[in-house]
């Protein structure tokens, strides 16, 4: 059997998911009457919702006589753990690029790593059918990426393809509109050369992803890069190291229990599986991303997958407020611990380590998205916790200075807003790279920031530019040090008592600040119900009620309209909230609390802080 396998990479939103259902709609994997959903392959519901792949996941489809593996992977930088892995099972890649917005950040993110690792490229300038798409300027704009990229010329020079995913259409010349995506199927074939592993000798594979069943237990995916496996087969599974013989070394013995290949949207079961064949492992009870199964009589290990280290860090606590432990069906720090070491096993990109305490973890991740999606899961699931402020994670040069990450941010955003745009990333001591203003109304800025100054400014991006402007940024690099960055500018309003909010008290303090409760909310001292208008915090009583006396008079009652609250996401939460601060995040809600939530304990702690800098 022919086999070729390929990746599709791209920036966030730029059609990889719904050219995949096209790819496997033509391709016949769908029976002429099935009902199938849009974007299939982003089957988890948080993907859904948010319209983002955030797995990479496989499929194939049969093209004539020739199997076709594909790999749909994320596009947002948060998820790069994900992209890296899976390039390891892949020989080729698609690249595609949005014919009206061109080459973004993450385009050049993960197109680096594929090149690097000596994949063959085929350029989909995808959405030809937009209004404002400009195909040829971006066919120039990728040769220049390739270009920037140092891409081999046998890669330099790759197809490039015009298409629609929504309307499943690609031609390979642009005054010739495409009909079906069989000129693209045909260039696959052509281009994206067949495995390159070796059918004979002992049987090696390396574990790119995992998944997990219930009934089964651990699954490893993988390519198989030499020999055959069969069901029943006792294999070696080596611990990550340098690529090359093992010696004596201690390793674990397995059975191959059940053997999977990827047929359509399903998996089929096999007996056995050649070279070349992405397949699914079962019965290895101590798989690992990365590490090798190989004949028990031949250890061979391969090169492991490197994937890039975490830049950013948050504390996950055990919930110790006074609502602690209503909500939630997953409380105690031992449950909590359990989770997030469970989480390792299959999201390469995280790191999680105990502390002093055995109530708090410190849980490291490549961006804000990457570990609030990890919290928004581990909250579906039913688990209750406490979040710290996310903070950068420093290192040190090689002549000891001290190094932080900086991101590589570009924004788009209406001419009348770029005033507005520079002066907010001055203080976050952003460095423009360049500017572009193609002339039709949207201005493209690229930034190098450090990653401190962007926490809590994409919400203020999108009040700033009333909701027109995009923001992507990815990691650039470690730089030196830049130095203090001003917080937030506005303080915050803390309830003084335990209760449940009352509108005759919200009525009375609306116009002092922004509320992030409503009437019929429990409170209790400590927890932040609002933003003040100014800087400084304020202790304030959201359960005083009306006193109701038998006097009338000729003031009649004021009617109370309160203005709806500010919805508090998860996001956004992680964004806003300060140093001394925490989220409180349970199945039902989220809320902003104080660290300490007495406020003569904070009133303690902020004299001796203040005597501490002034000796």
């Amino acid at each position: 059997m022919k086999i070729r396998n390929i990746a599709i990479i791209a920036h966030v939103d730029h059609g990889k998911t719904t050219l995949v259902d096209q790819m496997l709609r033509q391709a016949g994997v769908f029976r002429a009457n099935q009902q199938v959903a849009e974007r299939i392959m982003d089957s988890n519901p948080l993907e859904r919702e948010r319209g983002i792949t955030i797995l990479a996941k496989n499929t194939s489809v049969r093209w004539g006589d020739t199997k076709i593996n594909i790999v749909d992977t994320p596009g947002h930088a948060d998820f790069g753990g994900e992209v890296e892995r899976i390039l390891r099972m892949v020989d080729g890649f698609l690249l595609l690029v949005d014919a009206a917005e061109g080459p973004m950040p993450q385009t050049r993110f993960v197109a680096g790593k594929a090149l690097a690792l000596g994949l063959k490229p085929i350029v989909l300038v995808n959405k030809v059918d937009r209004p404002d798409a400009e195909p040829m300027r971006v066919h120039d704009e990728v040769l220049e990426l390739l270009m920037d990229l140092e891409a081999t010329p046998e890669q330099f020079n790759c197809p490039f393809l015009y298409t629609s995913s929504r309307l499943g259409t690609a031609t390979l010349e642009l005054n010739e509109p495409g009909t079906t995506l069989t000129p693209l199927f045909d260039t696959i074939l052509k281009t994206i050369p067949p495995p390159k592993a070796a059918g004979a000798g002992p049987f090696q594979m390396l574990i790119s992803t995992l998944d997990y069943s219930s009934y089964l237990g651990r699954i490893g995916i993988g390519r198989i890069e030499r020999g055959q496996v069969h069901v029943g087969d006792t294999v070696a599974l080596l611990p990550i190291g340098e690529p090359g013989p093992v010696g004596d070394g201690l390793y674990e013995q397995a059975k191959i229990v059940k053997l999977f290949a990827f047929e359509g949207l399903e998996r089929a079961e096999l007996e056995t599986a050649a070279a070349g064949e992405i397949v699914a492992v079962a019965g290895l009870a101590g798989v690992e991303i990365g590490k090798t199964v190989t004949a028990p009589d031949h250890l061979d290990r391969l090169a492991g997958i490197a994937v890039e280290e975490p830049t950013i860090s948050v504390d996950v606590l055990v919930n110790n407020s006074p609502l602690a432990g209503r909500e939630g069906k997953f409380v105690t720090g031992r449950q909590l611990r359990e989770r997030l070491y469970r989480e390792l096993e299959r999201n390469v990109a995280l790191r999680v380590e105990d502390t002093d305490t055995p109530y708090a973890f410190t849980v490291s991740g490549r961006g804000e998205l990457h570990l609030g999606i990890l919290m928004e899961t581990m909250r579906r699931e039913g688990y209750e916790f406490q979040v710290s402020r996310p903070r950068i994670i420093p290192r040190e040069g090689p002549n000891g200075e001290r190094l932080e990450p900086y991101e590589e941010l570009m924004i788009d955003c209406p001419e009348g807003y770029v005033g507005v745009v520079m002066e907010k990333l001055g203080p976050r001591r952003a460095t423009m790279l360049d500017m572009k203003n193609p002339g039709l109304g949207m201005v493209r800025m690229r930034f190098k920031i450090p990653a401190r100054g962007l926490l809590g400014y994409r919400s203020e991006f999108l009040t700033d530019t009333r909701g027109t402007g995009i923001i992507h940024h990815r990691f650039f690099e470690y730089d030196l040090w830049a130095g203090p960055l001003s917080g937030r500018n506005r303080g915050v309003m803390v309830a003084d008592r335990e209760g449940v909010v009352v509108a005759y008290a919200l009525f009375n303090l609306q116009e002092r600040g922004t509320m992030f409760v409503q009437p019929g909310d429990p409170v209790y001292e400590g927890m932040i119900i609002a933003e003040h208008v100014r800087p400084g915090d304020m202790d304030v009583n959201a359960t005083k009620e009306k006193k109701l006396t038998n006097m009338r008079t000729t003031a009649a009652d004021e009617m109370i309209i309160l203005e709806p609250p500010r919805q508090v996401t998860l996001e956004l939460a992680l964004e806003y909230i300060e140093d001394d601060e925490l989220i409180e995040i349970t199945p039902s809600s989220l809320r902003l609390r104080k660290r300490l939530l007495g406020a003569t304990d904070r009133r303690k702690l902020a004299r001796s802080e203040k005597r501490a800098i002034e000796e």
